[in-house]
């Protein structure tokens, strides 16, 4: 049996894994650099929603033509995760280049260097719950934001209602893009006010009747209330008839929401409120107050504004929740006392 000479093996070896470099070190080279020269770069915008991972950005780059490989983006993106742990890939809006190189795509997306960076406000989100989200995603203060919203434009927006001692249930939930270099409180707030005036104010001024002639606060405020108890869509009308019909006859709201708000929580099935809890004493409690709230205790989003200004035609005076988004309606008391009788035997067998 002939044998390898043990220099010539090696020798071999070598050769091979310095070729196996070489091709490497030359796929490197060209996977990471420009599209295209300088002369010919041409701008590429991209938006990068919130929660996108590493991966996708990869993908999406490689698919609007601004990096030549995905695979190598993921192993860019892998190493320098390894490199700054606490450092990511940041959402928003930018304006690449096809004559940038890869990795300084991948520094400005992790230095966020945005064009327009983008926030979503949902449906049935308080001023509270928007502040935490503000300085969560590090764009200014909950408090901040908490102050901003006790300022009332009326000089850029005169149909606010007067009297307001906030902005709560006039910003106007969606998505909004704000620019890179104006992410203030105020502009944040300034945009939600115009789509309300956009969107929303709209259909009050063209109802041709509103429901018990609600003024534009009033509305609103029953509108937060809907938004805060409908889950599923097909109950909202109904919901919103109920507390109509209830506000026509003089009976409190009894709305849960309403006590929520009051103490700055939000109930669960292990949690629901408390006797000592729905007995709070505040305004906004519509199990001790008669009428409607002070102000909104939400953002309506529009189903439940074009709800209330047509609230179903109903003999339900009472409703309780299922925990699973639907409600039991109820036309008298005891019927809705053994409805909330048989939703907790169901809960207690779950």
């Amino acid at each position: 049996m002939k044998r390898i000479r043990t220099g010539a093996f090696f020798l071999a070896v070598s050769a091979a894994l310095a070729v196996g470099a070489w091709q490497g070190w030359s796929w490197w080279s060209w996977a990471t650099a420009p599209m295209a020269a300088p002369e010919d770069a041409t701008p590429v915008q991209l938006e990068i929603p919130p929660g996108t991972p590493a991966n996708q950005i990869g993908r999406d780059l490689e698919a609007v033509g601004v990096i030549r490989s995905a695979i190598a983006w993921n192993m860019w993106a892998r190493w320098l995760q390894w490199r700054e742990p606490s450092k990511g890939f940041q959402a928003g809006i930018y304006r690449l280049s096809t004559g940038e190189p890869m990795g300084e795509i991948a520094d400005r997306i992790r230095n966020g260097e945005v064009i327009q960076q983008s926030f979503t406000i949902p449906e049935g989100w308080s001023r509270r719950n928007m502040a935490a989200y503000f300085e969560q995603q590090e764009f200014f203060s909950a408090e901040a934001f908490l102050e901003a919203t006790t300022q009332i434009p009326r000089d850029r927006f005169p149909w606010l209602p007067p009297n307001l001692p906030h902005l709560e249930g006039f910003l106007f939930p969606d998505t909004y893009q704000l620019p890179s270099q104006g992410i203030t409180p105020e502009a944040a707030i300034e945009q939600m006010l115009s789509q309300f005036e956009q969107v929303a104010l709209p259909l009050y001024r063209d109802a041709e009747k509103p429901p018990l002639k609600m003024t534009l606060r009033e509305w609103a405020t029953l509108s937060s209330i809907v938004e805060r108890e409908a889950v599923v869509s097909e109950e909202r009308r109904t919901i919103a008839g109920v507390f109509v019909k209830r506000l026509d006859r003089n009976m409190k709201l009894e709305a849960d929401p309403t006590v929520e708000y009051a103490l700055g929580i939000q109930q669960t099935v292990d949690r629901p409120l408390t006797l000592t809890q729905v007995a709070v004493d505040s305004p906004y409690n519509t199990y001790r107050n008669p009428g409607l709230p002070p102000t909104p205790i939400a953002s309506p989003g529009l189903a439940s504004l074009k709800a209330t200004l047509d609230p179903e035609t109903t003999d339900y005076l009472y409703f309780v929740a299922r925990y699973d988004g639907t409600h039991v309606f109820s036309r008298t008391l005891a019927e809705h006392q053994n409805a909330i009788d048989r939703v907790e035997r169901e809960l207690a067998t779950q």
